[in-house]
C-alpha cells in the first residue's frame, strides 16, 4: 500500500471498510461529510474484493461511489479478492495504526451524527494516557433513561458500530482469542464475559472458532476483557446502523431496537469514573437482553448455545 503518511494530522484518520452495498456507502459518506472535521481528516476507503460473479456489479458500484465521492485526503483501496470482514477490518486498521498510531473506524452501513468525529477525536486525546480504556464507541445502547444525559459511561464490552482506537491497545488485539477455551468449563468467566448473562458474548467466539460466523469484533472483545480493559461510550447514541435490511454480514441474525442518531444538543463530558451505579448497570445489561431478541429467542438461544459448548468442549482434542 502507498501513500500512507506517518506524520501527526491534526485529526485522527478514519478508516471506511466497503464490499458491495453502494447506497448504503453514499449514506454513510453523505453523514460524514456534515462533520466540520471530515475534510481536515485523512480518509481512507478500503474495497473488499468480490466472493463470486454475482457480487461483481455492486462491488463495481461501490468502488465508482467511493472514488468519485469528494475529499482532499482521499486513498481507496481495492482487493483484488475477497477477504471478507473479519480479514480486512484487522489488516487495514492495524496498516493504518501503523502509520498515524490511532484510528477511527466505520463500516459501509452506518449513519453518524454530524457530531461524530468532534467526539471521538477529543475521547482519544482524553483517555490517550489511560492505558484501561482500550476503545472508544460513539454508539450508545438505546437507553430512554439516559436520554439527556451528558457524561460518558465506561463499559467493559466492545462495539464494532463506529469506533476508534490507539496502537497500545490495538498490539493487544489476539486473531487467536489465546486462552478462550476457558470459556467452556468455566461458568463464571463466560457468565462475565457475557456481561453478566446479558448478551451471547461466549457464544459468538464459540461459532466464531468453529467458522460459523466472519467476525473480528468477538476477537477484540476478547482481547479487552483478558486485559481488562474498558470502552467509553457516549450517553447517547452518535451513530445509526442501517444494514439491517438484510444486506449486512450478520445482520439478518441480529434483533436490533433501532435508535434514531441523535443531534445533541449539549456537549458531552467526558468521565473519570471507572465504575457504574447499580441502576446504570441494570440498564444496560436491559438494553444488551433487547439486542438479543425477545425472552423465548434467548431461551432458545440458550439449549443450542449449551449443546453447542458441549460438543466443543468434548471435540476440542480432535481439532488439533
Amino acid at each position: 500500500m502507498t501513500n500512507i503518511g506517518h506524520d501527526s494530522p491534526d485529526f485522527s484518520p478514519i478508516v471506511l471498510f466497503a464490499f458491495n452495498r453502494p447506497d448504503h456507502l453514499a449514506k454513510t459518506l453523505s453523514a460524514l461529510s456534515k462533520n466540520p472535521e471530515f475534510n481536515l481528516s485523512p480518509l481512507f476507503i478500503y474495497c473488499d474484493g468480490a466472493k463470486n460473479t454475482l457480487d461483481n456489479l455492486g462491488v463495481y458500484k461501490t468502488r465508482k461511489i467511493a472514488n468519485q465521492f469528494p475529499h482532499p485526503n482521499k486513498t481507496i483501496i481495492e482487493s483484488e479478492i475477497n477477504k471478507g470482514l473479519a480479514k480486512s477490518v484487522i489488516s487495514g486498521v492495524t496498516e493504518i495504526i501503523k502509520a498515524y498510531g490511532e484510528v477511527i473506524v466505520l463500516e459501509d452501513d452506518l449513519v453518524v451524527d454530524k457530531s461524530f468525529l468532534n467526539f471521538l477525536n477529543q475521547a482519544l486525546i482524553r483517555y490517550k494516557n489511560v492505558p484501561k480504556v482500550m476503545q472508544i464507541s460513539a454508539y450508545m445502547f438505546s437507553i430512554p433513561e439516559f436520554l439527556g444525559r451528558s457524561e460518558t459511561l465506561l463499559l467493559t464490552n466492545v462495539t464494532s458500530w463506529g469506533w476508534a482506537t490507539w496502537s497500545h491497545a490495538w498490539e493487544k488485539f489476539d486473531p487467536n482469542a489465546t486462552g478462550w477455551e476457558l470459556l467452556l468449563s468455566n461458568k463464571d468467566m463466560r457468565r462475565e464475559f457475557d456481561v453478566d448473562g446479558s448478551y451471547e458474548y461466549s457464544d459468538m467466539l464459540f461459532r466464531q472458532k468453529k467458522g460459523k460466523i466472519d467476525s473480528w469484533a468477538i476477537y477484540w472483545n476478547w482481547s479487552v476483557y483478558r486485559h481488562s480493559g474498558l470502552v467509553v461510550y457516549p450517553p447517547v447514541t452518535l451513530v445509526k446502523n442501517i444494514g439491517f435490511d438484510g444486506s449486512g454480514t450478520h445482520s439478518q441474525k441480529l434483533y436490533f431496537n433501532d435508535s434514531h442518531v441523535t443531534q445533541r444538543m449539549m456537549p458531552i463530558k467526558f468521565s473519570d469514573k471507572f465504575y457504574m451505579s447499580k441502576a446504570d448497570n441494570i440498564y444496560i445489561k436491559a438494553a444488551l437482553k433487547k439486542m438479543s431478541g425477545p425472552f423465548y429467542l434467548r431461551i432458545l438461544k440458550l439449549i443450542a448455545n449449551t449443546f453447542r459448548r458441549l460438543k466443543i468442549k468434548y471435540t476440542i482434542k480432535y481439532w488439533y
